[in-house]
């Protein structure tokens, strides 16, 4: 079902004010994961600013949902996600990755308010989130976890390990999103090592599996009210995505896996946020 018009409209606005801030973040700090970042920001909007059932005020809140960003090197997107929805002054972001910040490259949940799991070494985050869905059923607790992993970090082999373990305890509380922009810090992930078919290697490791568009919020809605409902496993939300979505320059080039902005690239990157909004 359709999300309601103004639904969609407040979600694509945040949405559009998190690239923006992305991109100041990328040139305040002089560098960042910037291309993966903005290609999961609609993903980021979608769980943080309607599903996620949390507490900013209360970082630490014993019910709260848990959430993995497994490919933590998109941290840049992760902090302004957390900035925006409350966890911290926006103003902090100006400090992301300098000396001495609690923000930095890859979040540490001992500095950064809000975050559930420290990340960065690829492959580890769905492990991470597979422990804490298996914690809320020792606990007896009705939390859910979410978690992104991206494409690239897909070749490792502990992603599978978690799969595998996820469909055996029959983790009906765990949904995971794949950010699948097709790029990864050396190119296309199909020249790399190609992970097609994806959604048919998931849904063998018993998951349920849905593709979407990971720009439509109105899929990406459809998708998490199913997983929601779902009660035989975890589910798998394949988003397919574009590397640096909303700068144009960017656009499905895995040059801008990471990279600085300033002067007039800075001023260009702006300009086509506006134009794409």
């Amino acid at each position: 079902m359709p999300l309601p018009a103004e639904e969609r409209a407040r979600l694509k606005r945040i949405a559009f004010e998190i690239r923006q801030q992305i991109v100041d973040v990328t040139a305040w700090s002089g560098g960042a994961h910037i291309g993966g970042a903005l290609s999961m920001t609609d993903i980021l909007t979608i769980l943080y600013f309607k599903y996620l059932n949390i507490e900013p005020a209360q970082p630490d809140w014993p019910d709260r949902d848990r959430f993995v960003l497994s490919k933590g090197h998109g941290g840049v997107g992760h902090a302004v996600a957390l900035a925006h929805r409350g966890y911290f002054p926006k103003e902090d972001l100006r400090e992301f990755n300098a000396t001495g910040s609690k923000l930095g490259m890859h979040l540490d949940s001992r500095k950064a308010v809000g975050v559930d799991v420290s990340t960065g070494s690829m492959g580890h985050g769905l492990s991470q989130a597979v422990g804490l869905a298996l914690a809320a059923r020792v606990l007896r607790k009705n939390w859910r976890t979410y978690c992104i992993v991206g494409d690239g970090e897909s070749n490792e082999g502990s992603i599978w390990e978690a799969a595998m373990a996820a469909h055996h305890y029959k983790l009906a509380n765990l949904t995971a999103f794949c950010d699948r922009n097709h790029m990864m810090i050396d190119g296309l992930t199909e020249e790399v090592m190609g992970l097609e078919p994806l959604a048919a290697k998931w849904t063998a490791f018993g998951w349920q599996v849905r593709s979407v568009n990971g720009h439509d919020f109105d899929e990406l809605a459809d998708a998490v009210e199913f997983a929601l409902a779902n009660a035989d496993g975890p589910v798998m939300i394949i988003a397919d995505t574009v590397k640096g979505k909303g700068v144009d320059f960017m656009e499905n080039d895995p040059a801008w896996h990471y990279g600085g902005l300033g002067g007039e690239l800075l001023a260009k990157a702006r300009a086509s946020l506006e134009r794409m909004a």
